[in-house]
């Protein structure tokens, strides 16, 4: 087969080219030799024994096809060898498969603008070039749309990859990747972008692995067990009950007990001293669970939204169990009662769930609680880490339910003055495509924040590496997804079935992209976008970041007692 074309000879078949300063003069690569629909085939040759340029052909790289007043923007998707014997001496001619993207269009005043979708389709021997740093700027401009770089462009790195945060945040958004990718990095770099540019936004990072606890130094509160303050009081009766009951659902009988005494309980809290204090008072004091214009409180329309619960103390919920237990009259059977205390008991008594009980009736209303957790005054500091990892296993999707549904409360609350954003890392773990697997509560409250949050300023990010196990209503629900590095078939399925544009092929190489680099589309960005984030400060990477030393030495050993400590704690 004789070589039709050759990458020398466009030079002198093409039309003038305007270029930009710095630029190769020769980036004719081949001709268009087929095109169907979204997709076109081009023909080109390369030295057999030629060097490998940063301008060669390369999978994931984007060219534009010259039609004189505009140019489509292809995007590289595979390569072939036209003969199958490889010619050293001589052109070996190659065949390119490329998805058309859009148009970079010129005006008559000499702008240029990028478009989605091809309005004038390449003819037959139409000339494929090296796309102009210009024209690959324009493919990726927000226009309009004000955003912040998290990164440069895979292609060329002295454009800036830009993310407009009020799309991503608004509309939700969710980064994949397996383990080791750069996801923890990526995440503390994206709220750092978005708490500069968002001085309302509150973050609330859900740390099951309590990686973050050194990320923020300058931005975060961190909350581990033991600086919590969780009241019990909080809890509705799901998630009291998930957590009395070990995870397993309780029986209708025992439920039943559970919310007659904690019913009972609450109506024995307020004393009539109390009762005269707030009526003296305006009967509004006890009511009221944050200021949160400064100087002007919520309207109290709001209030029964964010604070609902009333305090009850423990050791009235034990003295009704006792006082049921006495009855002549059997309402329940005995042993379920004596059961249910002798679990109470055993919380109420357990070092390990402390947070719950040990201050919790130094709080009358919610209000201390909210305002610590959600940074109402934030003092400079607008992120929460909550640290999960340090809680015992069978109360964290209570916790997690309990702070994602106060999280959604606040931003009804605030009427605007304040935006809440919900991290969730590891997130199949919260809301799993099996609703057998996952706790109820916890599912409806981050569900709620997915489905009708954004009218309400409260917004969620979904971070996980098993997207395939991820409740597909949550991630549909995210407008904005950055997709790093995912090897398994599944995983990359679903990130192809989220695609709408017209750069699918873009996921077939999912599985071989570089740490930190990722594919981002959606909402946020302009067009479906490869990238790689900017590298952070030591000092700001998450903790599972810096397990090692920059000399790759390990940290000093621990010591036994210290270790024990930990292990108890």
């Amino acid at each position: 087969m004789q070589l039709a074309v050759k990458t020398g000879a466009f030079e002198a078949d093409a039309a003038p080219d305007r270029r930009e300063a710095g630029q190769q003069p020769d980036r004719a690569l081949g001709r268009v030799v087929s095109c169907q629909g979204s997709r076109a085939t081009i023909l080109g040759a390369v030295s057999g024994n030629g060097l490998i340029g940063p301008d060669s052909w390369t999978i994931g790289r984007m060219i534009s096809i010259n039609l004189g007043n505009s140019r489509i923007v292809g995007l590289v998707y595979e390569l072939r060898s036209v003969r199958p014997a490889w010619e050293e001496a001589g052109d070996n001619a190659i065949q390119i498969e490329v998805e058309l993207l859009g148009e970079v269009i010129d005006s008559s005043d000499g702008s240029a603008r990028f478009q989605s979708g091809i309005s004038s389709y390449p003819p037959i021997g139409a000339i494929a070039h090296r796309i102009r740093a210009g024209d690959l700027a324009l493919v990726h401009d927000l226009g309009s749309r004000v955003g912040v770089a998290i990164g440069a462009l895979t292609q060329d790195s002295a454009i800036p990859a830009t993310v407009c945060v009020e799309d991503m945040l608004s509309r939700h958004f969710a980064l994949l990747g397996t383990t080791g990718v750069g996801k923890s990095s990526a995440v503390a770099l994206l709220l750092r972008r978005s708490v500069a540019v968002r001085p309302r936004l509150r973050v609330l990072i859900l740390d099951p692995h309590n990686e973050y606890a050194n990320a923020f130094p300058d931005l975060a509160l961190t909350i581990d067990g033991d600086a919590l303050d969780l009241p019990f009081w909080m809890f509705k009766i799901e998630e009291l009950s998930d957590v009395v009951f070990r995870g397993r659902p309780a029986m209708e009988e025992e439920g039943d007990i559970l919310r007659e005494v904690v019913a009972s309980a609450r109506g024995r809290y307020r004393l009539p001293a109390v009762h005269d204090l707030a009526r003296d008072l305006g009967s509004t004091l006890l009511k009221r669970p944050l200021d949160f214009a400064g100087s002007r409180s919520a309207p109290e329309a709001t209030s029964s939204a964010i604070d609902p619960s009333t305090p009850y103390r423990m050791k009235d919920a034990f003295a009704i169990i006792d006082e049921l237990i006495g009855l002549h009259e059997i309402r329940w059977p005995r042993a379920s009662l004596r059961s249910l205390k002798v679990r109470l008991e055993a919380l109420y008594n357990d070092p390990r769930y402390r947070f719950m009980f040990a201050r919790a009736n130094m709080y009358e209303t919610i209000a201390p609680i909210v305002g610590h957790v959600f940074r109402v005054p934030h003092h400079g500091r607008p992120i929460t880490a909550f640290q999960l990892g340090g809680l015992p296993a069978d109360v964290v999707n209570a916790v997690a339910s309990v702070l994602s549904r106060l999280a959604f409360d606040v931003a009804v609350a605030s009427q605007g003055a304040y935006e809440v954003l919900v991290l969730c890392e590891e997130a199949h773990r919260y809301v799993p495509s099996d609703p057998a697997l996952g706790f109820a509560p916890t599912r409806q409250a981050i569900a709620r924040i997915a489905k009708e949050g954004r009218k309400y300023g409260a917004y969620l990010g979904v971070v996980t590496q098993r997207p395939g196990e991820l409740d597909p209503t949550i991630l549909s629900q995210c407008s904005t997804i950055f997709a790093m590095r995912l090897s398994n078939e599944r995983d990359q399925q679903i990130i192809r079935s989220a695609i709408a544009d017209a750069s699918a092929s873009t996921i077939n190489f999912l599985s071989s992209i570089g740490n930190r680099e990722a594919i981002v589309f959606g909402e946020g960005v302009a067009t479906t976008m490869r990238m790689r984030f900017a590298q952070l400060q030591p000092h700001e990477l998450p903790s599972m970041a810096t397990v090692r030393t920059a000399d790759g030495a390990g940290r000093g050993e621990l010591g036994l007692d210290e270790m024990i400590r930990r292990m108890r704690s």
